[in-house]
């Protein structure tokens, strides 16, 4: 859809901009046929929130892999209220999972990386693929400060892993304060976990509270030594 150069001239563009600016352009090219990706974390919350600024309905969907907190169900009912969202949830495909678990256990991804990442493809990977189909572009909330295998991202990539559709990384030079920064100034709902020491939110099993000297990324696998703290949704990054 776009070419190298075309690429990196909106790279270059918009490399100094605003966040808003660069989801006024994906919404202005792609809707519509663009959604947020939602994970119900921090960041992603800031980008729902802006994007209710720049259009009247905004496209999200979540991923519910069928083991999250109840303090990220109990924010998809809160943002509901609170914004105006055309709002799709997908879920794994039940016998794959059932698949799954019977074969290597219901805490599987506790017995190595290459299971963990397994259950990841099934339960998130999988279905991304489905609330992508019929898509131009998506939106995420990474932040090069998040990961060593993120501190590359551009705000504006050819997402190749996806047919080569756009995905768009708004918050791409965002720091951790400028996000919480943003969620007090403009009152936006938030998920609880981070009350109570979170600062990474995903599964119940696989996600901890941290230290306030650890990474942010430590409370994801944390049984896992020298991973790449990914599960698949952003293989790209993963360098």
């Amino acid at each position: 859809m776009l070419s190298k150069d075309e690429l990196d001239s909106l790279n270059k563009l918009f490399e100094d901009k605003e966040p808003l600016e660069v989801l006024k352009w994906g919404i202005e090219k792609f809707y519509p046929k663009i959604a947020l990706a939602c994970s119900l974390q921090a960041e992603d919350l800031v980008i729902l929130d802006m994007l209710s600024k720049v259009t009247e309905k905004p496209r999200v969907f979540i991923i519910d892999t069928g083991r999250l907190h109840q303090e990220s169900y109990d924010l998809i009912e809160e943002i509901v209220k609170k914004y105006n969202i055309d709002l799709r949830i997908y879920f794994p495909d039940y016998k794959e999972v059932e698949d799954l678990v019977n074969k290597y256990g219901i805490n599987l991804f506790y017995k190595s990386v290459e299971l963990r990442k397994a259950c990841c493809e099934v339960r998130k990977v999988r279905p991304l693929k489905r609330a992508l189909d019929g898509m131009e572009a998506w939106i995420t909330g990474l932040r090069r400060e998040q990961n060593f295998t993120r501190g590359r991202i551009r705000k504006i990539e050819i997402d190749e892993v996806n047919g080569g559709i756009i995905k768009l990384n708004p918050l791409a030079d965002w720091t951790w304060e400028q996000v919480w920064e943003y969620i007090n100034k403009n009152n936006v709902p938030y998920n609880k976990l981070y009350d109570k020491g979170y600062k990474s939110i995903g599964c119940v099993p696989c996600t901890r509270p941290v230290k306030p000297w650890e990474h942010p990324r430590a409370g994801r696998w944390w049984w896992e030594q020298n991973s790449d703290k990914e599960c698949g949704l952003h293989y790209r990054e993963v360098k």
